[in-house]
């Protein structure tokens, strides 16, 4: 089978290249869309990433282009049209699991960074500037760490919290045993969010989910708290965090997704004037850190990403699709 790969970089050529054995792969740099979807020719399989928009004119397009199966290197899947790739008769696969250690270890990651200022420290000694002026943090031990969201990746940074010697209560509509053994409190959310000195999402984006922080939950949390997504941009309501941060209720704000962010995420605009006001303003926070959406890159998730879409592939080919990663049957 032929495979074109969508808003592919360098490093998807690297690593579907090292376990391929015998597929054709095509690599394309530009997002797929209803205006690139014509760059596809004569390729059974897509590849795509959360970038790439497969509402129901694009899959209509994939179907008539003959296409049999979307293969999404992701674990998310809210730009899909499920119910067009149905109705098409076209699977759709994804990577459910691929590294939750390597998201977990990056939420970590941004509360250290804005708590200690380490990304200012840095700056700082590289100009000669030894001043410790403005850099005080606060000790993690002991806090209320709030996780919204307890599957895989919920459930490896709560368990990094509690190691860290927090209370850590959870939220989820259902509940993890192992994670209830290990002393974790499940609580309903507003619960969770006026408890909470760290607030950190890892819920999947859903109608249910879409902008579940808002400026009505915002007012719900406790002054000062930290607010940390490396989930999806669309739980949270941009403009509303802006307001909270404005005023001063929201103390720290870490994301490494933002709802806007096909449009930028993944490429460099560093010669460009970036046309979101949004993110210039979110960006002008002294208390804001933003990653790209880089929560998922570490070399153990980029070689299961490879190896789980090719196996879903040949489960395709052998007809015996893994119920654990297949969204939609043919």
């Amino acid at each position: 089978m032929k495979i074109s790969f969508f808003s592919s970089k360098s490093y998807d050529r690297d690593y579907f290249a090292r376990f391929n054995t015998h597929y054709q792969l095509k690599f394309y740099d530009t997002a797929l869309s209803l205006e690139s979807v014509d760059l596809l020719t004569d390729s059974q399989v897509v590849c795509v990433f959360v970038n790439d928009q497969l509402n129901a004119e694009v899959i209509a397009q994939l179907a008539a282009k003959n296409v049999k199966i979307i293969a999404l290197r992701c674990a998310g899947f809210n730009n899909v049209d499920l119910e067009a790739a149905k109705a098409h008769g076209i699977a759709v696969v994804r990577v459910p699991a691929y590294s939750p250690h390597a998201v977990a270890e990056h939420a970590v990651a941004l509360i250290m960074t804005l708590n200690r200022k380490t990304h200012k420290a840095y700056n700082r000694v590289r100009e000669g500037n030894f001043s410790l002026e403005r850099l005080t943090g606060f000790d993690i031990f002991g806090k209320t760490v709030g996780v919204v969201g307890t599957g895989k990746i919920g459930e490896a940074f709560a368990g990094i919290m509690k190691g860290f010697g927090c209370r850590v209560v959870a939220y989820d509509i259902q509940p993890h045993p192992d994670l209830i053994a290990l002393g974790i409190e499940y609580v309903p959310l507003n619960e969770l969010l006026a408890a909470s000195d760290i607030v950190s999402l890892h819920c999947p984006l859903t109608p249910q989910t879409n902008r579940l922080i808002n400026e009505e939950t915002l007012q719900l949390m406790k002054p000062n708290a930290m607010l940390i997504n490396t989930s999806r941009g669309g739980l949270v309501d941009t403009k509303a965090v802006i307001k909270s941060l404005k005023t001063g209720h929201l103390g720290y704000l870490g994301i490494d997704v933002y709802e806007q962010e096909a449009d930028l995420f993944f490429n460099d605009f560093s010669e460009s004037i970036i046309q979101d006001d949004m993110l210039m303003r979110l960006m002008s926070f002294p208390n804001v850190l933003i990653t790209s959406h880089q929560g998922f890159f570490t070399e153990e998730a980029l070689c299961q990403i490879a190896q789980v879409t090719f196996q879903n592939l040949q489960d395709f080919e052998a007809g015996t699709l893994n119920p654990a990663t297949t969204l939609v049957k043919p």
